[in-house]
């Protein structure tokens, strides 16, 4: 399968680079343009949990453009981005090609779909954890299950062609029917973690080590909670705020992308995470101080960035 990954970060160069090592024709596309050409000079090189290796057979690009029609389109770029790198990629549209969004946030799916259209897209959520240590360079820091569906809930032929493709690459994928609420509970971890760690420079696992953080925690995913049961949201984890620890744990060694962001002076995607608990609760009526507060600090040291 041709295989296109819009957004060549950390976990982008993971599930390409692992496809890649399946068989398939993969083109990293990021706008890096040094991290580009040292993937086409050099190689992708992953190490951690999976594996230290170079993977030699995977390109790069920093023009859609060059890819030409792709099978399928795996959405990696920050959801701040997602409208703006999709809009500039329509020359990767087929007949039969398909977006996969497995990204962090609320919108990915809509803004996919404002532009490739709703019956194109794909969502999924997975729990790994990938590190950008420099240019052509990762590490796989945290295994995890992989969910993906369609977004009417239908169990379609391409959505388990595209499960098994996963499992031969070594990602542990289950299609499920309820992928809207399946990208609410991850939300719900997102809440709990990305904002925390960005803030105290922890790693996810160091949250649950002071019972400040686990405090916080535990008050920023209940708020979120909250919101969904108001939206009429069935989320896939009967405890979120477990769910949250789980990830926590399962993840421990990770320094979360916000984290990775704050630290390296990036927009991070505060808005469409715990700003967007904020909306969505002004829009239903319910209280939210605790992920307005995580929200507006992440906000001011994005504004402080020299």
């Amino acid at each position: 399968m041709k295989i296109a990954v819009l957004g060549a970060g950390a976990m982008g160069c993971l599930y390409g680079g692992a496809l890649a090592e399946a068989g398939h024709e993969v083109w990293l596309i990021d706008v890096w343009k040094q991290h580009v050409d040292t993937i086409n000079k050099n190689g992708l090189k992953i190490e951690g949990v999976s594996g230290e290796r170079i993977i030699k057979d995977i390109k790069a690009t920093t023009k859609p453009e060059d890819v030409g029609k792709a099978d399928l389109v795996i959405v990696f770029v920050k959801a701040t981005l997602t409208g703006e790198a999709v809009k500039g990629s329509v020359t990767l549209i087929g007949d039969n090609t398909t977006f996969l969004t497995l990204q962090n946030g609320l919108g990915n799916i809509e803004k996919i779909s404002e532009v490739a259209g709703r019956e194109r897209v794909i969502a999924g959520v997975t729990a790994h954890g990938s590190t950008m240590l420099g240019p052509g360079h990762i590490r796989h820091a945290g295994q995890g299950d992989t969910s993906i569906g369609e977004l009417d809930g239908e169990i379609t032929e391409r959505v388990k062609t595209l499960s098994g493709m996963f499992n031969e690459a070594g990602f542990h994928t289950y299609v499920v029917d309820n992928v809207i609420g399946m990208v609410w509970s991850k939300l719900m971890a997102n809440i709990g973690i990305n904002a925390l760690t960005a803030l105290t420079g922890l790693q996810n696992g160091q949250l649950l080590e002071f019972r400040e953080t686990e405090e916080l925690l535990e008050l920023a995913v209940k708020e979120a909670a909250e919101v969904a049961e108001k939206k009429g949201i069935k989320l896939q984890c009967e405890d979120p705020v477990e769910y949250t620890k789980k990830v926590c744990k399962l993840t421990a060694a990770n320094r979360s992308s916000m984290l990775q962001d704050v630290t390296n002076k990036r927009t991070t995607e505060i808005e469409v995470i715990n700003g967007a608990i904020v909306r969505e609760g002004e829009n239903l009526g319910v209280p939210t101080p605790i992920n307005k507060t995580l929200t507006n600090l992440i906000s001011v040291i994005q504004k402080s960035y020299n």
